[in-house]
């Protein structure tokens, strides 16, 4: 099993930033990928960034040049991070992080943490 905590969120003015921290421990030696995905209200949840465990990156297009995802790995944890910069009222939405691990159920999810980019 794979634990999860996020942290990060708040409200920001547009143009401003925000950095996104997601803490993975438990049985980190499965981890093979970690993402933020999003969800806006009345919209599906999509893939921000991602990253694996050896260090290659993909944004989703909206985002590319203004987010920034990255990992460390300390002992017995993974922690994850998005900086977000140039923050737009569109940015707004539930961020999730995601981990991909070799065990069961191979899918791990946070909690989620509210991003609000608004004036």
């Amino acid at each position: 099993q794979v634990q999860l905590v996020e942290s990060g969120g708040g409200l920001v003015q547009p143009g401003g930033s925000l950095r996104l921290s997601c803490a993975a421990s438990g049985s980190i030696f499965s981890i093979y990928a970690m993402g933020w995905y999003r969800q806006a209200p009345g919209k599906q949840r999509e893939l921000v960034a991602r990253i694996t465990t050896g260090g290659s990156r993909n944004y989703a297009d909206s985002v590319k040049g203004r987010f920034t995802i990255s990992i460390s790995r300390e002992n017995d944890k993974y922690t994850m991070y998005l900086q977000m910069d140039s923050l737009k009222p569109e940015d707004t939405a539930v961020y999730f992080c995601k981990v991909q691990a070799t065990v069961s159920p191979y899918d791990f999810w946070g909690q989620g943490t509210q991003v609000t980019v608004s004036s």
